[in-house]
């Protein structure tokens, strides 16, 4: 799939001397949702200020759609969508007045269609008239992404959009980033929601210490790093495993009646096979079993602790 947006080699260090990134190369799908995942620090909300020309890069380009966003600035920018984390609006404003003045300051032309539609998809119709400081918190992060949305971008981005919001918010948003993707958007989010970048993501990057460790489809992730485990709860406790069952990664709890086989997601169906038939052979009985698996949160924190330990 053709990338509509190019990272190359991007690194930034402030005066300080903080390396905030590192040689990070990215390409994003054209139509994709991209879910940057990393702890409090890792550089994600630097990477995307570089992207959308709020912060300079100390080296390497950005490319939206072949435009450098250095050189040709304009054509760039006027692609991108940005929902920061931060809550910043003209409070005395009406929300129509400052969604269609955001659509004004990328030169688009006036399209009270597209303001009403965009108004009516975030929930936001009833209170087009109302001024900026009148509305909750929810309403003022939803005015945020329909700001984003007013000059029709591209590529959105939502730098931690549901932080603090309720649950009926976080589903509408949502929902709305999915009919964006739907038709034609690129969405790339950051989120400490890992179970929505679990449901929402095609493609998951995970960041730490302003090192890229890992891009990855979201499906081969879930099945090259997921662990499965099969608990098996015994009818009579065991005081150790037998000889014959040495070679399985196999653990004892609850005073030996809870036997538990960890495998890979690629499939342990045959090894549990084998297991239960020499389970039977050594004459051990159980009554019940279950099996889970690894959540995304799981992988997560498993790669940023294994790289922490590395460094």
């Amino acid at each position: 799939m053709q990338a509509i947006l190019s990272v190359s080699k991007v690194s930034k260090t402030y005066a300080s001397g903080f390396h905030a990134l590192k040689e990070i190369d990215l390409a994003i799908r054209r139509g994709e949702i991209f879910a940057l995942l990393g702890p409090n620090g890792a550089g994600k909300t630097t990477l995307i200020s570089i992207i959308c020309g709020i912060v300079n890069a100390s080296s390497g380009t950005v490319a939206v759609d072949g435009h450098d966003i250095v050189r040709d600035y304009r054509a760039a920018r006027s692609l991108i969508g940005l929902v920061p984390q931060e809550l910043s609006t003209d409070a005395f404003e009406t929300v129509w007045a400052t969604v269609t003045f955001s659509r004004g300051l990328f030169g688009r032309p006036a399209n009270p269609a597209h303001i009403e539609k965009v108004l009516r998809d975030l929930s936001l119709w009833d209170k087009r008239d109302s001024r900026i400081m009148t509305l909750s918190g929810g309403m003022k992060r939803r005015l945020m992404i329909a700001k984003a949305l007013s000059h029709e971008p591209q590529i959105l981005f939502l730098d931690e959009p549901t932080a603090g919001v309720d649950v009926e918010l976080r589903r509408d948003m949502w929902q709305l980033v999915r009919s964006l993707r739907d038709t034609g958007v690129t969405v790339i989010l950051t989120t400490h929601y890992i179970e929505e970048a679990e449901e929402m993501a095609d493609r998951i990057g995970v960041i730490s210490k302003g090192e890229l460790i890992l891009v990855e489809d979201k499906t081969a992730l879930m099945h090259k790093l997921g662990r499965k485990q099969l608990t098996l709860h015994l009818q009579q406790p065991l005081q150790q495993l037998p000889a014959a069952l040495a070679a399985y990664p196999l653990t004892l709890a609850k005073d030996g009646l809870e036997l538990t086989y960890t495998y890979d997601v690629q499939g342990g169906r045959v090894g549990i096979v084998e297991l239960l038939q020499n389970l039977t052979e050594a004459g051990i009985a159980f009554k019940d079993l279950h099996t889970t698996e690894s959540s995304l949160e799981d992988i997560f924190v498993s790669l940023v602790s294994d790289r922490e330990v590395a460094a």
